[in-house]
């Protein structure tokens, strides 16, 4: 029950054991109002009948005196007395009207008829005096006539007293016990009318306002201090005070919700810094190879109940490869075709549900309740990876991190884009696109770096020209002359190996670069290359095209000539073995004759 009610039901009992208190205070009044008036009553009844009794008495003594001694004074005493029994006996007549009793009326009539047969016969002894006859006068007055008649009178006026007393004393009773039961029943509605004050003091502000309330104040100083584990009051209550426990219950539940989406938007934003720390890493990186460690690092860090791999698409775009993984992947091995992958195929995020609400790629294991996601790492339009996540079975964290992940690809595909990029153009800039050798430009920065170099190691440079290379042009065709440049070259870097640095210098010229070796290695060198070439068998679309053979010049820093002529003193080795008919070896160094091999 609400409190308002309770307090408003309360209050009309109170009003009503008030009412019903102040009617019986009221009653109880009345009837000690009633125990008065009848005691007034029966003082004035009493005072007037015996009022009328010592009249008769005093009329009686004046009377029989003024017969005795005949002085005038007893005389006028006796018509004063007179008068003033008449008086009393319009006193007595007046009584008729208060509504007395039959028997107390005709007691009071009696008393009259007594008064008047005492007054007639005191009256005719006085005037007999008066008149002379004294004798008869005062026998008048001691018969008895007169005798009986005064004690009539006095014995009714005793009987109308003891009627009125007997009367009276019933009324006093009665009004007495009216008046007693009615204050009792005053004083004992005032008494439960404090005891349901008191109850309901104690009940609606001890027990259903004052505890509850020091309860959720302190629940309140709790939540504000955001402890929103805190109990609040047990749910049931129907009042202001269920109503309050609500409110906090609404409030504590917003808390809570606050405090979830705070501790969501926190871990959100961490994820995002982390993120962007990649982010960072990644466009710090110089080579493709240092992106996958990036990657397994964080990607460990930001989702550690989840596995995966980086795969890196081959140069033939026919198949993937993992670079780095992270966790125990398990689903999809280290080695995919590209048709094998829905997320390839579609160009977007493809998952592979335990629910199997959609097709499984093809590289995953089946297993139930296990998911996989493959975002397709593109950018610039082409496709350079995967990116693939794997969850535990029964795992929810896959779909929370899908975002995230697809966030991460994206910029992932963009710098594997960039960093290939990087390589293609560096690889322009450094390389020979026709020959897949190092150009002119690299030759410059390798002989530069030979010339800076403090150590007395030895180190050869060979000069290489195909003998007349325009012949193939003329002949077969400017293709058929770029195949055999792209043989011959092949042929250098296979014989050089490891020990050269090849380069195509210009037009159909070589130069390789030794390093660490003498001018006797370099020959030799310098001779299994020419004779590789010579011997080796060159057709272009199944067209032999003849003999192919190279001139040689080869230049060393072992005679002691300045490092910087090297190029020079090769150069003009490599003329002197095309004027000498071509297909030789030159070598040139100081002390020395020229010497040439064929």
């Amino acid at each position: 029950m609400r409190i308002s009610t309770i307090t408003n039901l309360a209050y009309v009992l109170t009003v009503g054991l008030t009412l019903l208190s102040g009617g019986s205070f009221i009653i109880a009044t009345h009837y000690a109002d009633r125990e008065r008036d009848a005691l007034d009553l029966a003082w004035k009844v009493d005072e007037s009948v015996e009022g009328l009794g010592r009249a008769a008495e005093l009329t009686t003594e004046d009377a029989r005196l003024y017969v005795f001694t005949g002085e005038p004074r007893y005389l006028d005493r006796f018509q004063a007395a007179l008068s003033e029994e008449r008086e009393r006996e319009r006193a007595v007549r007046l009584l008729r009207e208060k509504g007395l009793p039959d028997e107390e009326l005709a007691a009071l009539r009696t008393i009259e008829a007594d008064a008047e047969i005492l007054d007639a016969i005191e009256e005719a002894a006085v005037s007999d005096f008066t008149n002379g006859a004294a004798d008869q006068a005062r026998a008048a007055l001691f018969s008895p006539e007169h005798e009986e008649a005064q004690l009539g009178l006095l014995s009714s006026v005793r009987q109308f007293v003891d009627l009125v007393s007997a009367r009276t004393r019933g009324q006093v009773e009665q009004a007495s016990t009216q008046a007693g039961f009615w204050g009792t029943v005053a004083k004992s509605t005032l008494a439960l009318t404090a005891l349901v004050f008191l109850c309901v003091l104690y009940f609606v502000l001890t027990r259903r306002v004052t505890r509850p309330l020091l309860r959720m104040s302190d629940v309140v100083r709790r939540l504000a201090r955001q402890d929103y584990d805190v109990q609040l009051l047990a749910h049931g209550r129907r009042d202001e005070i269920g109503d309050m426990n609500e409110a906090i219950q609404v409030f504590r539940d917003n808390g809570l919700e606050r405090e979830r989406l705070d501790a969501e938007r926190r871990q959100d934003q961490q994820t995002k810094d982390q993120i962007l720390q990649l982010m960072h890493r990644l466009q710090a990186c110089r080579q493709e190879g240092e992106l996958a460690p990036v990657v397994s690092l964080f990607a460990s860090q930001l989702f550690p109940d989840l596995s995966g791999h980086l795969f890196v698409m081959n140069t033939g775009r026919t198949a993937l490869s993992a670079k780095s993984s992270w966790g125990t992947p398990t689903l999809s091995g280290e080695e995919f075709s590209t048709l094998e992958c829905w997320g390839i195929r579609r160009g977007r995020a493809h998952l592979s549900d335990g629910a199997n609400s959609d097709v499984r790629c093809l590289h995953l294991a089946e297993r139930d309740e296990s998911s996989a996601l493959c975002v397709p790492l593109s950018a610039r339009g082409d496709t350079v990876g995967v990116l693939y996540f794997e969850e535990a079975d029964g795992s929810a964290a896959l779909g929370k991190a899908r975002t995230y992940v697809e966030l991460i690809a994206e910029n992932l595909a963009l710098a594997i884009a960039n960093l290939q990029l990087r390589d293609r153009l560096a690889n322009l800039a450094v390389r020979d696109p026709l020959t897949g050798l190092l150009n002119r430009r690299s030759l410059d920065e390798n002989l530069a770096d030979l010339m800076k170099g403090d150590k007395d190691d030895p180190a050869s440079l060979m000069m290489i020209d195909i003998d007349h290379f325009k012949r193939f042009n003329d002949q077969f065709g400017h293709d058929a002359g770029d195949y055999v440049m792209g043989q011959v070259a092949a042929i250098i870097t296979n014989v050089a190996g490891q020990a050269g640095i090849t380069h195509r210098y210009g037009g159909e010229e070589f130069a390789v670069i030794f390093r660490e070796q003498d001018g006797t290695a370099a020959l030799q060198k310098a001779e299994a290359i020419r004779h590789a070439i010579e011997t080796a068998p060159i057709d272009y679309q199944g067209q032999p095209l003849g003999a192919v053979t190279v001139s040689i010049g080869v230049a060393t820093t072992e005679d002691n000539r300045p490092k910087a002529t090297l190029m020079q003193r090769a150069d003009a080795a490599l003329l002197e073995a095309k004027s000498s008919g071509r297909n030789v070896v030159v070598c040139d160094w100081s002390g020395r004759a020229n010497r040439r091999l064929a």
